[in-house]
């Protein structure tokens, strides 16, 4: 079982993760984890923030000779802007931001104390474990890939690059809709048995839970809403060379919560960026009198790189279903175990 835990602030000294469970025997190339945290600053729209940081993994425990031990793996993106204690105070709550529930919840009489971590930067851990649990799937030829689907309501690249400048003209936010595509998981990742061994369950914390993500559909997903089941369910068929397999992947690679051998799609709704340079209405939390929403240096349109982060996250929940399914001590281990039981279902 892999178990993470990040820490770190927007303007602090780094951003720092611990990723327990990778198996021993791993050959990791460091510049495929530098590679996916570029990716994660790139796209059109991104504010000043990525002209400042050039975000490079530093590897400190976990490996020796670039192979891993089976021990715990601390990563760490060090900040170039690490000017935390010198900020000023933030008094205004953003619309639509994690700035007013958590003042309250935490009794804060500063704002920044909430969004120093509450802010998209903790992805950069997000991206940089995700790159690792990348490296262990391209052992079992599983791939994860993503594309932008839309920008505010666009869907055509000259229309989504239109629709973000004019929102930078405007000083405004835009969000869109993504599409994570995990290729060559293999039948049976997950379980019916307990709510929370669901695969389709798992993967749908993983992508709410990153930043700005407000909605998500598996396959499918809304679309069965709207049709009788005849139309939607995916007929089952076998032939000898292909075994069991579908014509239609409506499903989205998951029925009852247990990878079916198809592609697994998932899309999700990334919400506009909560800073606006033409701040909205907001209430000062000292005098209570009305004002204008803070602003911080900020993005216009962080859709590709919301997508970007999805394929890390996804990428965590599938390397530990394949550590639960064939074993987590030594690659070569899990490797005959996979092999054995292709085997089996073939």
């Amino acid at each position: 079982m892999l178990r993470l835990l990040t820490a770190g602030e927007s303007h602090g000294k780094a951003i720092v993760a611990i990723l327990e469970g990778m198996p021993a025997g791993l050959r990791i190339t460091p510049e495929l984890i530098n590679k996916e945290l570029k990716r994660r600053q790139s796209g059109f729209g991104r504010g000043k923030r990525m002209q400042i940081e050039n975000d490079r993994a530093k590897l400190l425990s976990g490996l020796k000779n670039n192979t891993t031990l089976g021990s715990p793996i601390t990563l760490l993106v060090e900040n170039k802007d690490s000017s935390i204690e010198k900020l000023h105070k933030v008094l205004c709550p953003r619309p639509g931001h994690a700035d007013l529930a958590g003042l309250l919840k935490y009794g804060f009489s500063d704002i920044r104390e909430v969004l120093e971590r509450a802010s998209a930067r903790s992805t950069a851990a997000t991206v940089g474990i995700g790159a690792l649990c990348k490296i262990l799937l391209n052992e079992f030829k599983i791939n994860i890939t993503s594309r932008v689907l839309s920008v505010g309501g666009e869907n055509s690249p000259p229309g989504m690059k239109a629709k973000i400048s004019e929102a930078i003209k405007n000083k405004d936010t835009v969000g869109g809709i993504f599409e994570v595509t995990i290729k060559g998981a293999p039948v049976g990742l997950g379980s019916y048995v307990q709510p929370d061994r669901r695969l389709d369950g798992k993967l749908a914390q993983a992508l709410i839970s990153i930043p700005g993500i407000k909605a998500l559909e598996i396959g499918l997903g809304l679309g069965y809403a709207v049709s009788f089941g005849s139309e939607v369910h995916d007929e089952i068929f076998y032939s000898r060379p292909k075994g069991y397999f579908h014509k239609t992947n409506n499903a989205g690679g998951i029925e009852g919560g247990i990878s079916n051998g198809e592609d697994i799609i998932l899309r999700a709704c990334m919400k506009p960026i909560c800073t606006l340079m033409n701040p909205l209405c907001s209430v000062n939390i000292n005098n209570k009198r009305a004002s204008k929403a803070a602003t911080e240096r900020s993005d216009t349109s962080v859709v590709a790189a919301a997508a970007v982060v999805a394929e890390a996250a996804s990428a965590f929940v599938l390397a530990d279903a394949l550590l639960e399914k064939f074993g987590a001590d030594s690659l070569g281990d899990i490797q005959d175990n996979f092999k054995n039981y292709l085997k089996r279902i073939s």
